[in-house]
């Protein structure tokens, strides 16, 4: 009776022994009721009293390895995706996941790049004897590279064998991949050598390509011209990509004549040069400067019935922008509409800026508009550039009527706002400016050190330097620091005014903040009017210097 006692007691003690594995027991009502424990008399039967709470709600009933691979799948967490897994294959009863479960945790702990999870995962997959799948090992690969960590892709790419499989060229070829990605160029040499003694991989013309970008990349194009004489006979056919490939290699070192060859040479060869390889020999006149060689060739290219697509038409607008071309800037994105092609925002920012430079800002309005109607949202950017030139032509009403084109549909950004809170200040229209900062804070959007500044600036130049000194107050109030220029405005617009008690309260200002505002940049700004203030002025602020 006194053994049978014994038994229960430490039958009790790894009762919450392993209970306090599974839960936390502070979490839990005091006393735990253990009482369903008198029936239990071994340990098998102890851990089946137990009932453990799913991570994850609603938990997949009944449990297949397919749903449980398609739950993990779901959860973007990747610490619950392991705590899923690991709910299934323990506290599961006749459960033993097969190898999709497996598969789709590794793939979510790669994407996720939780990289430390990986090696009990792998590990376990390894114990279980199941076959994995290849993918898995590029995804592997893949995210490693990504990371910037190429000797742990290269480390997944020898432990596939481990695994009772024969790495093929896919995998073989997301390795040189990674260690391009990586710079590690060296090494892309030596694994091609090796591929076929080491790895009993037979290289594929994919496999060649990326050879050929691993040796442009170190400079060495005689090699790359050999592998790509040599891939013939390795029974491997170049492609269009083999040569486009070194083609680009000319093109970034300015050797034009030797990328043109090339280019004839694919041609000659009975091959049909894609889109990339045109716009990468357009690319290289365009850095040369020779647009009208460019469009040259964009017009034979087009002749051979090869439509240019997005990329093409933005090195050539590009070209035209940097060579003031406005007009034809003007109708190659229009072109580039119509093929239903979206400019970013950047070149549509320098189409405006070549346009109005030239004096076409109207060309520049009726531009923004054919994005609107072509549904493609002229953003934050693009509207603050060309609400910067018509405020600098002096059409303020314009840039009003433009922005509230723009509000109607889109939020206007701090940018925006204040472009043209720039630009009505510049010409005098504080009232529209006041109005504007209104509908600004209205809608949540804080001012910041530029804004004020703007204003100051405004108020200034209107010779209502004590609106401006106020504007200050109401900036230090609401937290935002005053910068160099904010100080340079209201001292520079004080002769102007005459108006010397303002001096004096923006001397209190300083004095009663200047451990958050008095830099050296502010004290030149004083110690300037110090030399050229009247004597009333250098009393004042030689008290604050003093204090």
């Amino acid at each position: 009776m006194m053994l049978r006692s014994d038994n229960k007691v430490r039958l009790l003690d790894l009762g919450r022994r392993c209970l306090s594995k599974v839960v936390d027991l502070a979490h839990l009502p005091t006393p735990v009721d253990l009482g369903h424990l008198d029936s239990v008399w071994s340990t098998p039967d102890l851990l089946a009293s137990y009932t453990v709470t799913p991570p994850v709600r609603p938990w997949p009933s009944p449990l297949t390895s397919r749903r449980l691979a398609a739950l993990i799948s779901r959860l973007k967490d990747p610490h619950l995706a392991l705590r899923a897994f690991l709910h299934a294959a323990r506290f599961t009863p006749g459960f033993s996941p097969s190898y999709p479960p497996y598969h789709a945790l590794i793939l979510r702990l790669a994407s996720a790049r939780a990289f430390p999870l990986l090696p009990p995962v792998i590990s376990a997959l390894r114990r279980s004897g199941l076959r994995p799948s290849e993918d898995a090992f590029i995804a592997l690969i893949r995210a490693y590279s990504l990371a910037s960590r190429p000797a742990a892709a290269l480390r997944s790419f020898l432990s596939i064998p481990s695994f009772g499989l024969r790495p093929s060229v896919r995998s073989f070829n997301a390795l040189l991949n990674a260690m391009v990605q990586n710079r590690r160029l060296d090494l892309v040499a030596l694994l091609f050598r090796n591929c076929r003694s080491k790895f009993g991989i037979i290289p594929n013309v994919c496999t060649c390509n990326i050879l050929l970008k691993a040796l442009c990349k170190l400079g060495d194009v005689r090699r790359a011209l050999r592998v790509l004489d040599d891939m013939p006979g390795w029974g491997i056919v170049p492609n269009v990509v083999s040569y486009t490939t070194i083609l680009a290699f000319y093109c970034v070192k300015g050797d034009l004549p030797a990328a043109r060859e090339l280019f004839d040479r694919i041609i000659a060869r009975g091959w049909t040069p894609d889109v990339t390889t045109y716009t990468v020999l357009i690319d290289g006149y365009c850095r040369q400067g020779r647009l009208v060689d460019a469009t040259k060739l964009m017009d034979e290219m087009e002749a051979a019935g090869i439509t240019s697509n997005d990329i093409t038409y933005s090195v050539v607008i590009e070209a035209c922008c940097k060579d003031k071309r406005s007009g034809e800037a003007l109708n190659l994105l229009d072109d580039m509409l119509q093929g239903k092609y979206i400019p970013s925002s950047s070149l549509c920012c320098k189409v405006i800026d070549t346009l109005c430079e030239d004096g076409k800002v109207e060309d520049a309005c009726w531009m923004w508009r054919k994005l609107l109607k072509k549904n493609v949202t002229p953003d934050n950017s693009i509207s603050s550039t060309l609400i910067y030139w018509l405020c600098k032509e002096g059409k303020v009403l314009e840039a009003r009527k433009l922005f509230d084109e723009f509000e109607r549909r889109f939020i206007p950004s701090l940018l925006t706002y204040n472009t043209l809170i720039s630009g009505m200040c510049e010409n005098g229209e504080l009232q529209e400016a006041g109005r504007l900062w209104d509908d600004m804070v209205e809608r949540r959007c804080s001012p910041n050190v530029f804004t004020y500044n703007m204003l100051i600036k405004g108020f200034c130049k209107a010779r209502n330097v004590r609106e401006g000194v106020r504007i200050l107050d109401e900036m230090l109030e609401k937290g935002c620091l005053p910068n160099k220029s904010t100080f340079g405005m209201l001292v520079d617009g004080l002769p102007d005014s005459g108006d010397e008690e303002e001096l004096d309260r923006i001397l209190q200002i300083v004095d009663s903040s200047r451990r958050n505002v008095f830099d050296e940049d502010v004290w030149d700004i004083f110690v300037r009017k110090v030399v050229t203030g009247s004597e009333n002025v250098r009393e004042h602020i030689s008290a604050v210097l003093k204090t």
